[in-house]
């Protein structure tokens, strides 16, 4: 299949790497000129806007012989709306458009009635951390256009179970917010669970700790795997790591959905309530989301200053 890609981050590089992996032809673009040539240095064919990605995908090779097939790993937000706009003279009816960043899934639902071509809202899970096993991909939007881009979703997912359409438009933006409000809860949970043990009754070390739970424990997961990676790079005190958790902006939407649907969720909420009060004072609890954070998604670690 023929796939373009735009948006050469860390993300886009990665759709853009499994997806030549595994035999697709890439057209790639990027804002940045250097991410551009990155990418065309691992195979992908380079263009150098817009339009003239458009121009190169003629559709041609894709397996049902129509329409152009873009993915667009673009910043949430103006970004995704100014490249739609970039694109709206270029597409039709037949062409498919993916959005895999992290849009509010009511702004995918009016881009997708906004847009001439198939939209499909695609909330990527996994991070740059796993870019050899690949995404969990929620996606939302016409049944025929998440068919016609099995073969790409396979290969930029862990595998065919790896991705499954949600259901209409919004629908895989809608699972990804909540999954994502489940994250922060579950960081927070592990985080006053090793603060807890390092402020108890006992010298404990914490990557002997997270490593023996890694092995069997009902509480293991990729989170606590990460929970021992930190410990084992940082220290069990976590040495310079700052109480300072960045985001917010999903478990914000997911907490606005709950409450208009008068769904309680108070352990996401306080989870995001903790994240916010991080910019405020120091737990032990923070500083190890603020380092998780680093493990799944390469964010950078606020670190403390001298005399902290």
């Amino acid at each position: 299949m023929e796939l373009g890609v735009i948006g050469l981050g860390r993300m886009g590089q990665i759709v853009a790497n499994r997806s030549m992996e595994a035999g697709h032809d890439v057209v790639a673009f990027d804002l940045s000129a250097e991410a551009t040539a990155t990418a065309a240095e691992a195979g992908a064919e380079p263009a150098d806007s817009v339009a003239d990605l458009c121009e190169r995908l003629d559709g041609s090779d894709d397996e049902d012989g129509d329409g152009k097939r873009i993915w667009l790993m673009v910043p949430a937000g103006d970004a995704v709306d100014a490249t739609l706009a970039d694109l709206e003279p270029h597409l039709d009816a037949d062409d498919v458009v993916v959005d895999g960043g992290n849009s509010r899934f009511r702004e995918s639902v009016r881009r997708s009635e906004e847009t001439d071509a198939a939209y499909l809202d695609c909330g990527t899970s996994g991070g740059p951390a796993s870019a050899a096993e690949g995404f969990s991909l929620m996606i939302g939007g016409p049944e025929w256009a998440y068919e016609a881009l099995v073969p790409v979703f396979d290969a930029v997912a862990t595998g065919p179970d790896g991705h499954d359409r949600m259901g209409e438009s919004g629908s895989g933006h809608y699972v990804k917010m909540v999954h994502n409000g489940v994250e922060y809860a579950l960081m927070q949970a592990y985080g006053e669970g090793f603060e807890l043990l390092t402020e108890g009754r006992y010298d404990l070390d914490m990557e002997s700790v997270a490593r023996t739970w890694n092995n069997g424990a009902v509480i293991r997961s990729w989170l606590l795997e990460l929970c021992e990676e930190a410990f084992r790079e940082e220290g069990s005190d976590l040495g310079d790591v700052a109480d300072h958790v960045a985001g917010g902006s999903t478990g914000t939407w997911t907490v606005e959905e709950a409450l208009e649907q008068e769904v309680p969720v108070p352990i996401i909420y306080q989870a995001l309530a903790e994240r916010f009060d991080s910019r405020n004072e120091g737990r032990f609890s923070r500083r190890l989301a603020n380092r998780l954070r680093y493990g799944f998604g390469r964010h950078e670690v606020a670190r403390r200053s001298d005399g902290e």
